[in-house]
């Protein structure tokens, strides 16, 4: 009787956990032009979405368009049990998919077993990384995002299932030699350690639609203040207010652009853990040091960690909002608590951003676990600990982006950690990891993952090297040399300082473009830099190779495809390949389309390989046929609010051009009530063959910040 019993409920409760999945997958609610939502079980309140308090661009949605359900329901399982969550996702045999995070080693991500876990990145592309987005897109053009503050556990395509449909055909090693080790899975599957979850799939029909969604529905991505696209320097730790003040004349009198410099630990009376407060010694007057750093036409951006010390004036008031265990001797905030994050807004307002600090650098909010709190700590919200290291970086970017928003002024700065819903924050990832090569296919994996990163420059063994490595910065989100610790400047190598101040001068020549390209990004949500898969015409299976394995080697015999990790696209039209350090040639996949030297306008290429030999003084970039590239002139300082700039506009190729040159002020949120211009930007030819351009006028009301405009046609018959 009591077997009988046993039976009845084990089938019952089959029955039901069936009925449920089922439900489930059927009840997708259409949220947004594109975006489907769904609720599985019980959803914790602290998630991703939810701490970075987003706003959905739904303009921005509608413009999209509508677009049906990109994935089939009855394939996609999602099961509660014993306090987690199961989720599972089709994928069809040849599909790929990118995404989950910030990856430095790998764009394709199928056949990957990940953790997300906010950390440092440590070398391996194993989820614990400095943005480790719950969010992957297919090349089947649609996007999938799991809200949850928890560490996930991915299967990207690894686990094979025994009732599954498309299961792979079962091989004998001893005698079949397409016998592999990890046969091909028809599934991605993701472990939420929690009782309910938030999922949305993201619909395309393209790939890069389906990335714009996701941003989009983040808010989407941030328009930096002008200044921000400019150059900047971060001094030496313990620079005092004369330093900092003399090594920007220096700038100046070598003719090197600078925007915005970057105080390191030094400019505070203590750091590790910090008091948030100014260090008498090294800065006696800090709004009179302020001012004059403006009066040279140069911003301040402060480092800080959220650890307080005890030292600090505010300390015994953020007290009870934090955490049980310390950093460096410093108490945790408790940031999901609205009074922990007022208190230091507070503190950072009073002393800082009320005299004319510009923005921040947010260091060490990611890890190694050696330091930060532990997975046992306890905080006073009831959030755990593990919920807390998802969501810091977020909540240190809110209530930053918050205070300015509040006096209007934009922002622009840097951050360890990040995640996803945080494409609104005006802040860019950067680490102490420092290959450069792993720097640019994070720069690609950005572009899936909704957030930024700056292949930043700190020091380097050889001018080549330096060289290499500026050039990469000045077509990123960020043109940075991080030197609190070298204490390098842009002339540190004499022997390629001409070189360097080249593209110092072209990244300031550059701003229109990368500005509208930025707008782009908040207003459509195209990212700005992405990778090649994301790029119309870029045909995968054309140029896709299969590397040759040596069995030695490799005794299962398991091929590798190629990846596209270390070329990318800059805005609508430039595609920028770095050379590295020794080398002196390199292959540039060029995609669908004709293609020219973005330096000479000569004709490179269509959907082929080539080999381009640069030579030291150059990093190779290439333009699209019908290419507008809106420049300005070699500034040291980007265009203050109202300051009109002259415009040189290049075109590249034979066919029509078009292009939208964004304009606003450069400086407040005023672009939100409407104030700002789209300018379009037309190349056509006559009847014989001459080119001519027009740029359309401002609106009535409308910033108009646009002085004398001059042609150049790049490419000559």
């Amino acid at each position: 009787m009591k077997n009988t019993i046993l039976i009845l409920l084990v089938i019952s409760t089959l029955l039901f956990l069936t009925t449920s999945i089922q439900s489930q997958t059927s009840e997708w609610n259409e949220v947004a032009p594109g975006v489907w939502k769904m609720a599985q079980g019980t959803p914790e309140k602290l998630d991703l979405f939810s701490a970075a308090g987003i706003k959905p661009s739904i303009d921005g949605l509608a413009k999209l368009g509508p677009a049906p359900f990109p994935l089939s329901p009855d394939k996609i399982e999602v099961q509660t049990a014993n306090g987690s969550t199961f989720l599972r996702f089709p994928l069809e045999m040849e599909e790929r998919i990118f995404g989950f995070g910030l990856n430095f080693k790998t764009v394709y991500q199928r056949g990957r077993i990940l953790q997300l876990h906010v950390d440092h990145y440590g070398g391996a592309d194993n989820g614990r990384t400095h943005a480790p987005v719950p969010f992957y897109v297919s090349d089947r053009g649609y996007g999938v995002f799991v809200n949850s503050s928890r560490y996930l556990t991915v299967y990207a395509g690894t686990g094979v299932r025994k009732d599954s449909p498309d299961a792979p055909e079962e091989r004998d090693r001893n005698t079949d030699s397409k016998w592999t080790s990890q046969p091909q899975s028809d599934a991605v599957e993701i472990l939420v350690p929690a009782p309910g979850v938030e999922i949305y799939v993201f619909a395309g029909p393209t790939i890069l639609d389906a990335v714009r969604r996701f941003n989009l529905y983040s808010g989407g991505g941030c328009l930096p203040p002008r200044w921000g696209l400019g150059f900047t320097q971060r001094v030496p730790t313990l620079y005092t207010s004369e330093q900092v003040i003399n090594e920007s004349r220096a700038f100046e009198e070598r003719g090197f652009p600078l925007d915005f410099i970057g105080l390191e630990p030094g400019w505070q009376s203590r750091s590790y853990p910090c008091t948030l407060e100014w260090d008498s010694s090294r800065f006696p007057n800090p709004p009179e040091f302020v001012k004059a750093m403006k009066d040279l036409g140069i911003r301040l951006n402060l480092w800080t960690n959220p650890y307080i010390s005890s030292k600090a004036s505010f300390y015994k008031e953020i007290l009870p909002f934090t955490g049980s265990h310390t950093v460096w001797g410093g108490v945790v905030p408790d940031l999901s608590i609205p009074r922990a994050a007022e208190i230091l807004i507070e503190q950072i307002d009073k002393s800082q951003v009320s005299i004319g600090i510009s923005g921040y650098k947010i260091d060490e909010s990611d890890g190694y676990d050696r330091w930060l709190w532990p997975d046992v700590a306890l905080f006073p919200s009831g959030n755990t600990a593990e919920q807390i290291r998802q969501t810091y970086g977020l909540f240190l970017q809110k209530m930053t982006t918050d205070l300015f928003r509040k006096k209007n002024q934009r922002t622009y700065g840097l951050t360890r950690s990040s995640n996803g819903g945080g494409a609104s924050f005006p802040y860019v990832i950067y680490n102490d990891y420092y290959s450069h090569e792993d720097f640019i296919t994070a720069l690609i994996n950005s572009g899936y993952s909704g957030v930024l990163w700056t292949p930043e420059v700190r020091s380097s063994k050889t001018g080549e090297e330096w060289l290499r490595r500026f050039q990469s910065v000045c077509f990123s989100p960020m043109a940075m040399i991080n030197a609190w610790s070298s204490g390098t400047k842009p002339w540190s190598f004499p022997e390629v300082e001409s070189e360097v101040k080249e593209y110092a001068l072209l990244r300031m020549q550059l701003i229109p473009y990368l500005y509208s390209e930025f707008a782009k990004y908040h207003f459509e949500g195209t990212p700005p830099f992405r990778g090649m898969n994301l790029e119309p015409g870029f045909d995968l299976k054309s140029i896709e190779e299969t590397l040759n394995t040596d069995l030695n080697e490799d005794p299962y015999g398991e091929a590798v495809l190629k990846e596209i990790k270390d070329q990318y696209m800059t805005g609508e039209y430039l595609l920028v390949a770095p050379l590295f350090t020794g080398q002196t040639t390199r292959e540039v996949v060029l995609p669908g389309g004709k293609w020219f030297d973005f330096y000479s306008g000569r004709y490179a290429g269509e959907q082929e390989v080539i080999k381009v030999t640069p030579g030291l003084g150059k990093i190779p970039v290439f333009v699209k046929d019908g290419a507008i590239v809106p420049m300005m002139k070699p500034v040291l300082h980007s265009p203050s609010a109202g300051q009109k700039y002259d415009l040189e506009i290049r075109y590249y190729g034979s066919a029509p051009g078009f292009y939208r040159l964004y304009d606003d002020d450069g400086e407040t949120f005023d672009y939100e009530k409407g104030i700002y211009s789209w300018r379009e930007i037309k190349v056509s030819a006559d009847r014989k063959g001459k080119l001519t351009g027009t740029i359309s006028k401002a609106g009535k009301g409308k910033p108009d910040n646009i002085g004398q405009v001059t042609w150049r046609f790049m490419t000559s018959k």
